[in-house]
């Protein structure tokens, strides 16, 4: 059995306009309503993959490693680390994943790795036994940032993770990744996002799911031509984006969502007009089983 569950972590308020960089707030405001400040609702969700031999976890989320003032300015709302609370909930803790994969550095998606802010503590890894794997680029963008993402990666990071012995640097994703992991996974990279961002997928006998990142952070960016601010090659992008859409289309694929606060998954189509539109979204994944089922059949889902 190949199971995929969706794992919820900290979540988020950040600024809608950032969000959906080049669409007007008339427009975005109808997909996300914002707070007073102008800040919609995001999550932070991880992916978890077990096969009978491995536990793989795809991204940590936020997580709970910023002091209090940090935490008030990016918007986290919640004080206590609620990926590990998540995996307890499974009866699981940091200690039984065996992979964590991480599409890049950026803290939203790589602070559930450091544990709960400590005040004149230092920062400290967590997932003692797990292997890091992490795109080659992605990691060398974290070591040496540009001045316009500095902010967005967490000083010292990656020497952790240097220092653990069990970081995995991938070059190569789709044969590397593969390797790693066995042969239900695979990976690609994209580029408009930040540099070398590493979306593995999973593949089993009868299902199949993608995941998306920062690329396609939830159901409204499914629209084509949406970019956040955050995007580093906004027309890169679109252009990625178009591309593993098709994909979506052509092979049944299910697209997993990190931000988007009500949809963990979904499949893809195409509307009348010929532009891509969420397929029957669902809001959690659990233990889908891609061997047996080709879309999930046991959680909550809707059609759009």
């Amino acid at each position: 059995m190949l199971a995929l569950s969706s794992i919820n972590g900290n979540s988020q308020r950040l600024d809608g306009g950032a969000m959906f960089g080049n669409a007007p707030r008339a427009l975005w405001s109808r997909w996300a309503p914002p707070d007073e400040l102008g800040r919609i609702a995001l999550a932070c969700r991880a992916f978890l993959v077990e096969d009978g031999s491995q536990r793989v976890l795809i991204e940590t989320g936020i997580g709970a490693f910023f002091e209090p003032e940090l935490r008030e300015r990016y918007g986290v709302l919640e004080e206590g680390h609620v990926l590990l609370e998540s995996l307890r909930a499974r009866g699981l803790d940091d200690a039984d994943i065996d992979v964590v994969v991480l599409s890049h550095l950026h803290f939203d998606h790589a602070g559930g790795l450091l544990a709960t802010h400590e005040p004149g503590k230092a920062p400290r890894l967590l997932f003692p036994r797990a292997r890091f794997v992490v795109g080659k680029t992605a990691f060398e963008r974290a070591r040496t940032p540009h001045p316009r993402d500095r902010a967005s990666f967490i000083p010292g990071l990656p020497d952790l993770l240097v220092e653990s012995g069990r970081l995995c640097l991938v070059e190569r994703p789709e044969e590397e990744v593969r390797s790693l992991l066995g042969e239900a996974f695979g990976a690609t990279e994209t580029f408009g996002h930040t540099p070398g961002m590493l979306h593995v997928f999973v593949r089993g006998a009868r299902g199949s799911a993608f995941f998306a990142a920062d690329l396609i952070p939830g159901t409204p960016w499914v629209h084509a031509p949406i970019t956040m601010g955050y995007d580093r090659y906004p027309e890169l992008l679109v252009d990625e984006k178009t591309r593993i859409l098709q994909r979506a289309v052509r092979e049944g694929t299910i697209l997993l969502f990190t931000h988007d606060a009500k949809w963990a998954a979904t499949g893809i189509e195409l509307d009348p007009r010929g532009r891509f539109v969420p397929k029957a979204p669902v809001a959690s994944l659990s233990s889908w089983d891609l061997d047996a089922d080709p879309v999930p059949q046991n959680s909550s889902s809707e059609r759009t």
